[in-house]
């Protein structure tokens, strides 16, 4: 392997400490080899630190271990100097495996070193300090976000269980008119015909005679207790949940403006467009073009190829929260008024099916939102309308070939 670095550190990272191999020597001739193990505490962490300032170490390896390398990374990141930063490379711990029986801390540390020193390690992209710190928030929200979900479905099990058909009669039995009754149920544990009047909200007073006979029932006191206890776990969620988006729009007001650009994407809004600049920052200098950004987020299919031959395979693992609201922004972008995209999408479910649609859709969204980040300009649904014009002259160009078929002759109603 040929040198590309005459001084480099390669960290084997646990949770109580960490085996750090420097090596250090000219390019092309065999390294002097240091060794250390340093606690994970902070006082370790920082007699690390300067240990390899005073030998001039910069470039730093380490595996994605869980969380462990986070306090790490945050040290050497705020330890920087003007005239002295480092070069921290976080790697895929699938892409530095050793060779099979030789599996030590310190052997793992030196064939770290020596990869990095080759120039054979894939650094993971990092952000800045401040979207990491924005993306906490957004990937909080996330599990708060499903964990109301929860509480939801264990409130209408109790409600099934119990009798009372709520989510029959009305559309979000969460809303205004469902909340109130689910509360005198667990006030009283069953609704008088008298009491519903008062309770309906909006338009399901319109169907105050459907509501009465789904509401028809009584929970004893067992029941009572724990639909109460289900409702308090909801609404506590539901204020976590708002003072986590406190939170998420006060970190978020600095990338106003590439928040704005974003939003003009059909699918992408105010929460979503936040969430993408927490996972991919502004600045994607870090990838070279639209295809490595896919790439990075899995929604590109794997390299299949034997003899010559290229086969299918299935979607890249990449980043899971990158993908996932990527996909959710196609599905909206599918619900959303006329536009090129919803089109677009609808053509090729018929041909490809729409849970594939969907992540094309979705490779198209993403590969739309590094052009818009890169180039600072919103988004322009003109730019498909030469597309559209072809796309509309097929489609009548296919209506006249069948016409023709069965011996008929259409004409431009248009009169031109």
């Amino acid at each position: 392997m040929k040198d590309l670095l005459e001084v480099c550190c390669g960290l084997d990272v646990h949770k109580e400490m960490i085996a750090a191999c420097l090596l250090s020597g000219s390019l092309g001739t065999e390294p002097k080899e240091e060794v250390r193990e340093f606690s994970t505490l902070l006082s370790g962490l920082e007699e690390m630190r300067e240990w390899l300032k005073a030998n001039n170490c910069r470039d730093i390896a380490m595996e994605s271990t869980g969380v462990y390398w986070f306090p790490i990374y945050n040290v050497l990141e705020a330890g920087a100097e003007e005239d002295f930063k480092f070069n921290i490379t976080v790697a895929n711990p699938y892409h530095m495996k050793n060779v099979p029986g030789k599996k030590t801390d310190i052997k793992d540390s030196r064939w770290i070193a020596g990869l990095l020193r080759a120039g054979l390690l894939e650094p993971s992209y990092i952000p800045p300090r401040e979207i990491r710190e924005l993306r906490d928030w957004t990937r909080y929200r996330r599990t708060l976000v499903q964990e109301m979900t929860g509480h939801k479905n264990r409130i209408e099990k109790q409600l099934q269980a119990c009798g009372f058909k709520l989510s029959t009669v009305l559309t979000d039995i969460f809303g205004k008119t469902g909340m109130a009754l689910i509360r005198k149920l667990c006030e009283a544990g069953s609704i008088e015909p008298e009491e519903i009047l008062n309770l309906l909200h909006g338009t399901a007073r319109k169907k105050l005679d459907v509501i009465r006979q789904a509401v028809n029932g009584r929970m004893d006191g067992h029941d009572r207790a724990f639909l109460s206890m289900l409702v308090r776990n909801y609404e506590q969620s539901l204020k976590e949940i708002e003072d986590v988006e406190r939170e998420i729009y006060a970190c978020a007001q600095k990338y106003e403006p590439s928040i704005a650009l974003l939003e003009t994407i059909p699918g992408i809004s105010g929460m979503t467009a936040i969430t993408m600049i927490s996972e991919l920052g502004t600045d994607l200098s870090m990838f070279p073009t639209s295809g490595h950004l896919c790439s990075w987020a899995g929604v590109v299919p794997g390299d299949n190829e034997s003899a010559g031959k290229k086969k299918s395979n299935r979607l890249k693992k990449g980043n899971p929260y990158v993908k996932c609201v990527i996909c959710q922004c196609a599905w909206a972008a599918t619900r959303a008024r006329k536009n090129y995209l919803r089109e677009w999408f609808y053509r090729l479910s018929k041909r490809r099916g729409m849970k594939k649609a969907v992540i094309a859709l979705g490779h198209k969204l993403l590969v739309i939102v590094y052009n818009i980040l890169t180039t600072g300009e919103a988004y322009d649904e003109s730019r498909f309308a030469e597309v559209q014009k072809r796309v509309d002259e097929s489609k009548k160009m296919k209506l006249i070939a069948q016409a023709r078929k069965y011996g008929l002759v259409l004409t431009d109603a248009r009169g031109t």
